[in-house]
């Protein structure tokens, strides 16, 4: 809903059609929507040449890799709950012109240090960008059709920016420096700043109450150690570190819901989960996360260290299986038009997805295609998922929470996505060491790189017999990872199907304006 004082939406009065200018407003909020995605992968292929001009640390490169994604899960309920307040419209304008600022500092940066402040700029505006582009969407887009297919879009553009980072940020690292891959966001949000304001409307919760400061550092302990330890556990493996780091989130977590239950104006409004449809939206979406990002922590190993691909063939590999995913969303909004129930939609899809994780569980140590065709299965049954349940939950929230809304269900998602990156890489680690025998060196039963570096050093035969064995090893943890994927997602698809079973999105009334004195 929006504001008296702010510019009124067309599209915003209730079961209106959006016209052109929503379309076109759309177009112009992919722009930050791609970039953000994007800049989570960004600097896979640029780290060693800012290794070779920086000359970081080993802690500080893993910080300049590292912090972008940890304070943009750290803030997305923060800045979802401050978007509903100040109005989404001005939040997305700030953010997008806090991330281009920080790109061009990070561009040019001549140290570590300088870049890692840059690097967290870049995901507080990102923080900002991502739940305000929902919002606005919710906001433009009333008529549920209409809705869904935006969300449709804004899914596989989420989707597509993780895969297209890496491949771009190779390219231009190639032809150009490293700087390139953050002035790529440059022109996109100057354009944002320049026709946003003019294409974009303006809304905000015209009674949000009182800002609920106390939350706000509550909410970065909840989420920040939890996600620090899911991302560690992975490539470190369960150390007393990790497991107490994410205790104390879970510690503090806890203590952020009691919060929400019982202040007089909370940042996450416990009655946006009373509804049939928001509460499930949030768990399916973490569990989607949890197989998408999961699947990529083997996919990428495989065609790599299992494949032998370069760094940059193997990327512009990965780019196939996002191919049949620009179907996925559409033909999962086109059934639910028609009349199927979108909790058989939703439940197909996870079957897809888990159809996937078979398929990976059936790969040899040269099989390209069939890997390439496994992923593409997987992530296609996914976007279908993302696209009916981000639909679901933003359609069953009150406009004048739809940044909130948002927030809740990009955090789900970011946690899902490093507990997937934990669980199934920590199954994966444990059955490679099983299959490596205990005779070779040490640094070979930690990671397959590690044994592909020691086969090098070993003379012929032997050599060539330590790298066939890691490979089949690492080929093995991937299959028992992807049973395992497949159980959880065939178990989500039951799940969906008696959850969501006959639900409808039935657009809540917005909140009448209160006087001013009221909001206290």
């Amino acid at each position: 809903m929006t504001n008296p004082t702010s510019s009124t939406n067309p599209a915003s009065t209730p079961n209106s059609r959006a016209g052109r200018r929503e379309w076109t407003a759309l177009g112009v909020l992919m722009l930050p929507l791609l970039l953000v995605s994007m800049d989570v992968s960004v600097l896979y292929f640029a780290v060693p040449a800012i290794s070779a001009d920086l000359e970081p640390s080993g802690t500080q490169q893993l910080w300049i890799f590292d912090i972008y994604a940890f304070v943009l899960a750290g803030l997305l309920m923060t800045m979802g709950s401050i978007g509903d307040r100040i109005g989404r419209r001005r939040l997305l304008l700030i953010g997008a012109a806090a991330f281009g600022t920080a790109s061009f500092i990070a561009a040019y940066a001549n140290s570590a240090e300088t870049l890692i402040a840059a690097r967290a700029v870049l995901g507080i505006g990102g923080a900002t960008l991502m739940p305000s582009t929902m919002a606005l969407l919710r906001t433009m887009f009333t008529d549920p059709g209409q809705r869904a297919k935006a969300i449709g879009l804004w899914s596989g553009v989420m989707t597509a920016g993780v895969a297209l980072g890496s491949v771009l940020s190779g390219v231009l690292v190639q032809y150009f420096w490293w700087g390139s891959v953050f002035l790529i966001n440059l022109p996109a949000m100057a354009l944002l700043l320049l026709i946003g304001p003019f294409l974009l409307p303006e809304s905000k919760n015209p009674a949000p109450g009182r800002f609920d400061w106390p939350s706000v550092p509550l909410s970065l302990a909840a989420v920040l150690p939890v996600i620090y330890g899911l991302k560690e556990i992975p490539s470190e493996g369960w150390h007393v570190q990790y497991v107490v780091s994410i205790t104390v989130g879970l510690l503090f977590a806890t203590l952020f819901v009691h919060r929400q239950r019982t202040a007089a104006s909370p940042m996450i409004d416990p009655a946006l989960f009373r509804g049939r449809g928001f509460a499930p939206s949030v768990v399916l979406n973490l569990v989607s996360a949890f197989g998408m990002m999961g699947s990529a922590f083997f996919t990428t190993q495989y065609l790599q260290s299992v494949l032998g691909k370069s760094a940059m063939e193997a990327a512009l590999w990965a780019l196939l299986p996002s191919v049949p995913i620009g179907a996925a969303a559409p033909l999962a909004t086109t059934l639910v038009q028609k009349g199927v129930d979108r909790a058989y939609v939703v439940a197909s899809g996870f079957a897809i997805a888990a159809c996937g994780y078979g398929m990976l569980a059936l790969t040899g140590t040269d099989s390209l295609w069939f890997a390439l065709a496994a992923a593409g299965v997987l992530a296609s049954g996914i976007v279908m998922v993302m696209s009916q349940i981000m639909d679901l939950a933003m359609g069953s929230a009150p406009v004048e929470k739809a940044g909130v809304a948002s927030s809740l269900m990009e955090t789900g998602a970011e946690f899902g996505g490093a507990l997937g990156m934990a669980v199934l890489g920590s199954i994966g680690t444990a059955v490679y060491r099983h299959g490596i025998p205990a005779s070779a060196p040490a640094p070979a039963h930690e990671t397959l790189g590690g044994a592909l570096a020691v086969a090098r050093r070993l003379p012929g035969h032997t050599g060539d017999a330590l790298t066939a064995t890691a490979r089949q090893a690492f080929t093995d943890g991937m299959h028992g990872a992807a049973i395992a994927g497949a159980v959880l997602l065939l178990g989500a698809a039951f799940a969906a199907a008696w959850t969501l079973r006959g639900l409808r999105v039935q657009t809540p009334e917005p909140v009448a304006a209160q006087p001013q004195e009221a909001r206290a």
